[in-house]
């Protein structure tokens, strides 16, 4: 009867989540480690942690994860200052959140808006002043967004971005941009600039106390146990760290499921750190053939004609748990394979491969 009625919840779910056609299975999206081919300790949690959750932690462990998050096109992240915000962050009053959700929505799909943690221009948590957006899968930071450029934002810049059905292709961004606001406004507020984001892969996590105590608790503890994992290679990035390459860690507002804290979003740059496995064309037996060398091949044609071409993945992960970060770092991060698909991967996409979980 249990099975019967969780069958039938899942069918709901699926439904009203929809199918866009591309949806692979959880075999096919992401690679899985392989003892093989990692070791014989890569599915183990890490021996050497010494943070722990609070007493009385505790997550929904029974629940199918894998196909049951709504699609997006684009993710933006704006810059708050701030760790923690009203329940919806679109009720966020004067904020470049709330401008965003009340504006039309842009013409290339769902776009996923998230409030974060990324220091403003001027270190304030106000909003009167103008802040930074991150635009994903485009890596690109567009600055001196304010809400009444915000129609700008999203038709000139957001409408035109690679999106996470993109092929891989350069970059067809602006660098600045003048909005159309009224005579009279200042220059300085109607110039957008736009730059790429600095890092080879991002870490979001998900820290809104106030829609479940369990992320605002979560957040700062993952964090903490990354740095100490990211440190010793040279990769780990504060927030106001602009050395190129390496992993930016941020945190941002409810991206749903909190029943399966900690969420977390990894981003990253095709071959991020050089070590992506060659995918083998099984049926043919040849290394080196699979889709992952031909998304090379295509994606090193991309660079060579004119640069980026943004994040190539997203793996978005669930149940994590500060144990779970040296192998989240050493295979998810560095390498785009998933340690314990069943249990924690939600879904994601790879633009490389034209694949993804909705």
């Amino acid at each position: 009867m249990a099975a019967t009625l969780k069958s039938l919840i899942n069918s709901a779910k699926a439904l009203a989540i929809g199918n866009s056609g591309s949806k692979a299975s959880l075999q096919e999206l992401f690679p899985a480690v392989d003892k093989a081919v990692d070791g014989e300790d890569c599915d183990r949690d890490c021996a050497t942690c010494s943070i722990e959750y609070p007493k009385g932690f505790k997550i929904e462990e029974s629940d199918e994860l894998y196909g049951f998050v709504k699609g997006w096109s684009t993710h933006v992240l704006v810059a708050t200052g701030k760790t923690d915000w009203v329940r919806d962050v679109a009720d966020e009053k004067g904020s470049v959140m709330q401008a965003i959700a009340g504006a039309k929505a842009p013409t290339n799909g769902r776009l996923l808006l998230s409030a974060s943690n990324m220091p403003t221009p001027h270190h304030t948590t106000s909003y009167s002043e103008p802040t930074t957006v991150l635009l994903l899968p485009a890596f690109t930071l567009i600055e001196n967004v304010t809400p009444a450029t915000v129609p700008t934002l999203i038709n000139a810049i957001v409408s035109n971005a690679p999106t996470t059905t993109s092929p891989l292709l350069p970059l067809a961004i602006p660098p600045s941009l003048e909005a159309p606001l009224p005579e009279g406004t200042p220059a300085a507020l109607k110039d957008l600039t736009t730059r790429p984001s600095p890092h080879s892969a991002l870490i979001l996590l998900c820290s809104q106390r106030t829609r479940d105590a369990r992320c605002g608790q979560s957040a700062p503890l993952l964090r903490r146990e990354l740095q100490r994992h990211l440190q010793p290679l040279g990769l780990y990035r504060d927030l106001d760290d602009e050395r190129p390459g390496g992993v930016g860690i941020y945190f941002i507002s409810h991206v749903g499921g909190h029943k399966y804290s900690a969420n977390m979003m990894v981003y990253r740059r095709r071959n991020a750190f050089g070590q992506d496995a060659v995918v083998v064309n099984q049926e043919e037996g040849k290394e080196g053939e699979g889709e992952e060398a031909k998304e090379g091949e295509e994606e090193k044609k991309a660079e060579e004609e004119g640069g980026d071409v943004g994040a190539t993945q997203c793996i978005w992960l669930a149940r994590v748990r500060p144990e779970d970060c040296e192998g989240i770092v050493k295979f998810t991060v560095l390498k785009g394979k998933v340690v314990k698909p069943e249990r924690q991967l939600r879904g994601g996409f790879d633009r490389g491969r034209g694949l993804l979980s909705w």
